[in-house]
């Protein structure tokens, strides 16, 4: 009983984690409809940072964790200005900047880092016993706070004025800004806000696992499943893909091996672009 409920709190620590950077290269898809294939380096970059943070600088690991998401927003605000702006609505030249991106960010992270093996500072050490089941708590505290951010979220989406702006932007871009939307500026948050999300991510599974300058290409495959599970229209979505992705990813392993699990995830996903197209809850891809 105890092997299994671990088991199922890992799975929804990695389907929180999932969900936080899959929400982020969703949320740049409906606003400026973009395929940001570099949103995995961003989740890498926030581990990087937030390792940089806490031993180069001293700060706490949730010091740390926070300035990451500060950092890699701005970042994000300033690759939306500067760069995928002048792209829009070019495929091909956005696909290959994302792909010198991922380039640049890997080698960034490997030339000033290192590529020695480390690991962000845990933010809650030690193990915690909750009715008579021991669990870490950094995983518990890890899943916690990617479930506040996702209601946060979440909540911004849905219920501010902010929110409404963007959903407005993802419906009709032109019509948006004929009421006096500034769609650039929507653009611009929802990309600080999708990159402050992904390192967050990257913040706390680099307490959980080792860093890589290779981590964000796992993410970023996790992240395109997560969307095709739930339709590349359905942000409420990504929270049942996540969890099932998560729980897959956590459960399997014990059965068929960790490379099994990831066929059977990404296997499902190509099941569903066989039967729905469209994902389980949104619009056709």
């Amino acid at each position: 009983m105890e092997v299994f409920t671990q088991t199922i709190i890992n799975g929804l620590v990695l389907a929180s984690i999932y969900i936080l950077v899959a929400l982020g290269f969703a949320l740049i898809f409906s606003v400026m409809q973009v395929l940001n294939f570099a949103h995995g380096s961003m989740y890498m970059a926030g581990a990087y940072v937030c390792y940089y943070w806490g031993f180069a600088l001293g700060l706490p690991p949730w010091a740390a964790i926070a300035m990451s998401a500060v950092v890699l927003a701005l970042f994000g605000v300033f690759l939306e200005k500067f760069c995928f702006r002048f792209l829009e609505k070019n495929f091909n030249r956005t696909l290959m900047f994302a792909l010198a991106l991922i380039v640049v960010m890997q080698t960034a992270a490997d030339v000033t880092v290192g590529g020695y093996v480390k690991r962000v500072p845990s933010v809650l050490p030690g193990l915690t016993t909750i009715a008579g089941i021991t669990m870490s708590k950094e995983r518990l505290i890890a899943c916690v706070i990617a479930v506040f951010l996702l209601l946060a979220v979440f909540f911004l989406i849905r219920k501010t004025t902010l929110g409404r702006q963007m959903r407005a932007v993802a419906l009709d871009r032109d019509a948006a800004s004929l009421q006096g939307i500034n769609a650039h500026r929507i653009a611009a948050l929802a990309f600080g806000l999708s990159a402050g999300l992904a390192a967050v991510a990257g913040g706390l599974m680099g307490s959980i696992i080792s860093l890589n300058t290779y981590m964000g290409d796992t993410m970023l495959v996790k992240a395109i499943t997560l969307v095709i599970i739930a339709g590349m229209g359905s942000i409420g979505g990504l929270f049942v893909s996540g969890l099932i992705v998560g729980l897959v990813d956590a459960i399997l392993p014990i059965f068929i091996g960790g490379a099994g699990s990831e066929v059977v995830a990404f296997g499902f996903a190509i099941l569903i672009l066989v039967v729905r197209p469209q994902g389980l809850f949104g619009q056709e891809i």
